[in-house]
């Protein structure tokens, strides 16, 4: 049995591959706890997760991807720290990205994403899903089985976002070969040049949308890129060309990593819960709710973090300002108090969309709504061409006593590998 008194949450690789019990043993000691290794406090409780995402003048995001890792640049003194976070923050790893900002920069930078992420471009966007899925699924369904991440999920979220962004279609090959996805188009494999694949994939994106965004700025064309490229801030001011570019690849970055996890916690829970599979062929209405429950149950963001810049109190603990707090994400939606049995996956959960693996606030994810319908329509189509769909035995062990591996990080909740057998649905059921 372990010791979770003496568990390092940030470097025990237990924890990191299964964080519920760690996170069961924080919460009976209450919502808001002390971790004893690091001086941040975490928190796990699903109303007072909520409320620090909601609270973002007490709670500043300037440390929301590295937490605790580096120490603060500063020594906090006195009960606002504002002016010191902002005197560092260029300190902070990733601070010109969307994520780690705050009002007003925030605000401004946000205004940017919303015009990239209409509802008609997200249509557009969906209508090319529906294509994507089927190429993709045709590449291996022959096979009768797959390595469901590295043949589906990863390439497919690449793709959808490489289109959602508006990459021009002959530079999508590069796109994908550059990012390390291999994808057919065609007989074409994408390839960059012969180079290895990048070691900065950030960098890379930047690179590519500032020659994008320069160029459509330069001409114009009727296309995403030049839309991003001449959009203004809400007074109407024009936004320096990387304002633009950080906001674009960040996306990038973000929406494959995450949808990727999104995708194979779905599609695990499918292969290991057959009884689903036919729920969801008989009633595809309630896949969208199969969605949200693979959501809640398995965050693909474990936590996030904030730094406390005003002195504020959440559950019943007193937080000084300069306190770096973990927001638990993954235990918050296993919160008993909001979901009744959560460590079970039920499809008749009524409260299921007030999950918070989208955070909330200020900050809630942006690519949301393009997440859901990804793994709308991948489910969708992977149980119209697959009669059933299972858990590859000799890769992961029989049902009772699987072995799932995690990616070894604090941060974030995936597979490394999902090995899949399947049985290729008669064409007429293929749609």
């Amino acid at each position: 049995m372990t010791d979770f008194a003496s568990v390092d949450y940030f470097s025990d690789q237990s924890v990191s591959q299964d964080p519920y019990d760690y996170w069961d043993y924080l919460r009976a000691q209450g919502p808001v706890v002390r971790e004893p290794h690091h001086g941040v406090v975490a928190v796990v409780g699903y109303q007072e997760v909520l409320a620090a995402f909601k609270d973002h003048d007490s709670f500043s995001a300037v440390n929301a991807i590295g937490g605790p890792f580096p120490p603060l640049p500063f020594e906090p003194r006195g009960d606002d720290i504002t002016d010191q976070i902002e005197a560092h923050r260029h300190l902070f790893p990733i601070h010109e990205h969307l994520v780690v900002m705050d009002p007003p920069a925030h605000t401004r930078a946000r205004s940017l994403l919303t015009k990239l992420l209409t509802p008609k471009r997200l249509k557009e966007n969906e209508d090319f899903m529906w294509q994507l899925v089927d190429s993709q699924i045709d590449q291996f369904i022959g096979n009768g089985r797959c390595e469901f991440l590295a043949e589906y999920a990863k390439p497919f979220a690449t793709s959808a976002i490489i289109d959602l962004l508006g990459v021009p279609e002959e530079d999508r090959p590069d796109f994908l070969a550059a990012l390390g996805v291999e994808q057919r188009y065609g007989t074409q494999v994408g390839a960059l040049d012969g180079a290895p694949v990048g070691r900065d994939p950030l960098q890379y994106l930047d690179d590519k949308f500032a020659g994008y965004l320069a160029d459509r700025r330069r001409e114009p064309r009727n296309d995403v890129l030049s839309s991003m490229a001449t959009a203004t801030y809400p007074d109407g001011s024009t936004p320096e060309l990387i304002e633009v570019v950080k906001p674009a690849t960040f996306l990038f970055a973000a929406g494959q990593e995450t949808v990727t996890k999104l995708l194979s916690a779905a599609v695990q829970t499918l292969a290991d819960r057959p009884e689903f599979q036919q729920q969801l062929r008989e009633d595809p209405k309630r896949i969208p709710t199969f969605i949200e429950e693979a959501l809640r149950m398995h965050a693909p963001t474990k936590v996030d973090f904030r730094l406390v810049r005003k002195t504020t109190t959440l559950g019943d603990m007193r937080l000084p300002a300069g306190t770096i707090v973990m927001l638990c994400l993954g235990a918050a939606n296993r919160d008993p108090r909001k979901f009744e049995n959560p460590h079970e996956f039920r499809l008749d959960r009524k409260n299921v969309r007030e999950h918070l693996s989208f955070g909330r606030g200020i900050h809630s994810c942006a690519g949301a709504p393009l997440a859901r319908v990804e793994g709308q329509i991948t489910v969708r189509r992977l149980l119209d061409r697959m009669a059933d769909i299972r858990i590859d035995d000799t890769m992961h062990g029989p049902a009772g006593d699987r072995r799932y591996a995690y990616e070894p990080t604090f941060l974030l909740r995936g597979l490394t590998e999902l090995h899949l057998e399947f049985t290729a649905s008669a064409p007429d059921n293929a749609g």
